[in-house]
């Protein structure tokens, strides 16, 4: 290709995007019943799996909530991302972070 011997070639690496990893949610949820049963039915519907979970202590009408799911696209994420406000109980924008496992 482009005058180099196809030996010499690398192949190219996957998007990053498209390779399924582990990521870490951060939001806040009302404090109220069934809030969590929400988002999980929303990450369930989109494919993605809980691996982790933890609710804080607080003194507002919001909790903070982390997640770790298991490994998954960022286009399911992306996917479940735009259905948390339909649900009503995600309070400001949701943090992902990507966890890369070296």
């Amino acid at each position: 290709v482009f005058g180099q011997p196809a030996a010499g070639l690398r192949a190219a690496r996957a998007a990053q995007a498209a390779v399924p990893a582990p990521y870490y949610l951060r939001m806040r949820l009302l404090d109220k019943p069934g809030a969590l049963a929400k988002v999980a039915r929303v990450l369930g519907e989109s494919g993605i799996s809980i691996d982790r979970m933890r609710q804080y202590d607080h003194e507002d009408v919001s909790a903070p909530v982390l997640i770790v799911t298991h490994k998954t696209t960022r286009f399911a994420l992306e996917e479940a991302l735009a259905a948390f406000e339909a649900t009503g109980v995600v309070q400001g924008a949701p943090v992902a972070i990507r966890i890369e496992q070296v």
